[in-house]
């Protein structure tokens, strides 16, 4: 039985989950949760013991020094509630950790447990995993299902997806048998452009999370950081022939994939959105969170153009992406080699 002593009586509880490590591209989605937690306030009630699911060789502890005293911090998962306040409140259960090493199923049933004793409503879990998409084009976040009712009534993808799967996968699963409504969000990663932090696609996650969970976040200096992240990769990318011409290439790819979006459905329904989620209030200029006119970033880091599984500093011609990330999937980003959400945008 868990506890869960000076917890309140949460409103329309939703619990949104993220995990570092496999199904976390850019740390895009850890850092959207973490986002939450730090505009929101979030208190932390409860954390699994470590001990029961890592392996401290993989994902070790670190020391360090409080008033000359040192410490130590244990890698593990912790749960922290926020309360959004606004017109229509609603309290959120966030949950962020890393993806564990071991006993996957008793760390779902404990992450099941806390969301039965909590009363919550809905799961949405988050990730980010490595695309063939380009930065210079709004992030592709889809969200999947595997309960066919919930794909119908939210618009959703039902998964079909087949093959290996990390944490994220298994939680879905495990929150769907227990009849928990759960959906989750991925962001596409431009695989060329893959070293974290991604503001932008942590963007993307937050406003796709905006809409599926009635919400309005507090964007706080993020937009600004997409923005600055976007200039600085696509100054790289001027530097080099290679780049530029491979970036062109998806460019193209993907305004050809998208197409058939370019309606006056499609865009009325973009701007419903837009309206519905700024509420009136000064927002991003194109879907994905980026102005038409980015201002100058600050400075330039070389590893944005980084292919980590080859070490080069510029992209190859298509080929398979980085082993160590999730394979693009319907149950991660929908069919085809830029994923996309249901409606074809983020």
């Amino acid at each position: 039985m868990i506890e869960l002593e000076g917890v309140p009586e949460l409103i329309d509880p939703v619990m949104i989950c993220a995990f570092e490590g496999w199904n976390d591209a850019g740390d895009a989605a850890s850092s959207a949760v973490a986002h939450l937690d730090r505009e929101w306030k979030g208190e932390v009630f409860g954390a699994l013991d470590a001990e029961d699911y890592y392996d401290f060789q993989v994902n070790r502890p670190t020391v360090w020094l409080d008033g000359g005293v040192r410490k130590v911090t244990w890698p593990t998962t912790r749960l922290s509630v926020v309360r959004t306040g606004g017109a229509t409140p609603r309290d959120l259960v966030l949950v962020r950790g890393i993806e564990p090493s071991m006993r996957w199923r008793s760390f779902c049933n404990e992450i099941l447990g806390f969301a039965h004793e909590l009363g919550v409503e809905m799961v949405v879990i988050l990730g980010s995993l490595l695309g063939d998409t380009p930065h210079t084009r709004p992030v592709p976040v889809s969200g999947v299902t595997s309960d066919p009712d919930l794909a119908r009534t939210m618009d959703l993808e039902e998964s079909r997806y087949e093959g290996p799967t990390g944490i994220v996968g298994i939680l879905q699963e495990a929150c769907t048998h227990a009849g928990i409504p759960t959906v989750s969000l991925w962001a596409a990663v431009p695989h060329y452009v893959s070293q974290p932090p991604n503001p932008k696609a942590t963007l993307a996650l937050l406003n796709r999370l905006e809409d599926l969970a009635n919400l309005r976040i507090p964007l706080g200096d993020l937009p600004e950081d997409a923005r600055a992240w976007q200039l600085g990769v696509d100054q790289l990318a001027a530097e080099d022939s290679e780049v530029a011409e491979y970036v062109q290439s998806l460019e193209e790819a993907r305004d050809t994939a998208e197409l058939p979006e370019a309606s006056g459905e499609a865009i009325a329904r973009e701007f419903e959105r837009y309206l519905r989620r700024r509420d009136g209030q000064p927002g991003p200029g194109q879907p994905g969170g980026l102005a038409a006119d980015p201002p100058v970033a600050d400075g330039r880091d070389s590893s944005y153009l980084r292919d980590t599984s080859s070490g080069r500093t510029r992209p190859p011609k298509p080929q398979p992406k980085d082993e160590s990330q999730p394979p693009a999937s319907d149950e991660d980003t929908g069919p085809g080699p830029a994923p996309e959400g249901p409606d074809g945008e983020d």
